[in-house]
């Protein structure tokens, strides 16, 4: 596992700590469109993302993922993320309405010769749908190194090899079960009353949770509403992964610190059901899970308070099982950690 020290990050207050003022605005004042969505910010008279409905299903992703990979290293190479945004664009952003023909035509006229660029004149939307696709996604395919194992030889070790494709994991360990459902926006009454701005994994009581995209520990400690709970942010800065309610006692990867530098695919805890409390390591979840929350960050000031921006990760989840890492227990330590290891280009500096 590779782990780095970064100075001068700030602690992150955790995703379950919004104030009652901000669901207000939501609940209230909730985004009708992009172009109310895109509105400059009243304190920089940038014009800011301020609202992102992400409802792109695990269908479409895995599809416009097909695409990018089998075009690689050809021309043209297909994009992921703004074949999902030209889809977004003509469905406003109701992919409800998602036919995988549609997208096939799409790539049809790409690969003859149109140009994307072409085909999204008067597109209204379409320049809105890949920023914001870009930020929930733009960590997530790309080249890598991983260790594979070694066919010739399966007692030997495992050989390194080049890839291009997806490079984000699923939040859960291979071969852990888990069970979940559509829970984003549900009620929530500790504290006081809110929304569930994140997805909910259920399973085992020490299962390993694995870093979805390489990036850097931002906050880590104990939250009286997400018990012990890490706060991941992306190198790019676009995406704040937050992994809640970790296990008593154990919760994190003995490395973690402040600052540390962690890969997709790590290990970086161990599910539980910690928080709902003021006391430290309490135990106050009735049924074990994983908070999986994905915060997403245009401006810095959206990082914190009421103008923070979490998306359903739902589908994203689900897209996700196509990558699981798979993680070996030492015995005499009881830490998990994974079997196959990756070296991830988007490590500043490398990895070292």
């Amino acid at each position: 596992m590779i782990f780095r020290k970064i100075n001068h990050i700030s602690l992150l207050i955790g995703t379950e700590l919004l104030t009652l003022s901000c669901l207000l605005i939501l609940l209230l004042c909730p985004p009708a469109s992009p172009s109310q969505s895109s509105k400059a910010s009243s304190s920089n008279a940038k014009k800011t993302i301020q609202w992102v409905d992400f409802d792109v299903t695990s269908e479409a992703l895995g599809q416009a993922l097909r695409l990018d990979v089998d075009s690689y290293k050809q021309t043209p190479h297909l994009n992921w993320i703004e074949l999902l945004a030209y889809l977004g664009a003509r469905y406003g952003g109701d992919f409800s309405r998602y036919r995988s023909k549609d997208m096939d035509d799409l790539a049809e006229k790409l690969t003859g010769g149109a140009s994307m660029e072409t085909l999204t004149d008067g597109m209204s939307y379409y320049s809105y749908y890949l920023e914001a696709y870009q930020a929930v996604l733009g960590g997530m395919v790309g080249l890598y190194e991983i260790q594979i194992p070694n066919e010739a030889d399966p007692n030997a070790a495992p050989v390194w090899v080049t890839k291009y494709g997806l490079k984000a994991f699923s939040p859960i360990a291979r071969h852990f079960p888990y069970h979940d459902f559509d829970d984003f926006g549900v009620a929530r009454s500790y504290g006081f009353r809110r929304q569930h701005l994140g997805h909910d994994l259920m399973g085992q009581v020490g299962t390993p949770v694995i870093c979805v995209e390489s990036g850097y520990v931002e906050a880590i400690g104990w939250n009286q509403y997400g018990g012990w709970r890490l706060g991941i942010r992306s190198f790019d800065k676009k995406r704040y992964y937050y992994y809640a309610h970790l296990r008593k006692n154990y919760p994190y990867h003995k490395s973690l610190q402040e600052g540390s530098v962690v890969q997709a695919g790590d290990v970086i805890g161990y599910l539980g059901r910690t928080g709902y409390s003021r006391t430290e390591n309490t135990n106050n979840i009735d049924d074990p899970h994983l908070h999986f929350g994905m915060q997403l960050i245009f401006d810095e000031s959206q990082k914190d308070g009421n103008h923070e921006i979490w998306i359903n990760c739902y589908e994203i989840t689900k897209f996700l099982t196509l990558n699981r890492s798979e993680t070996l227990k030492n015995q005499e330590t009881k830490e998990y950690d994974r079997i196959y290891q990756m070296k991830d280009p988007a490590i500043p500096g490398g990895v070292k």
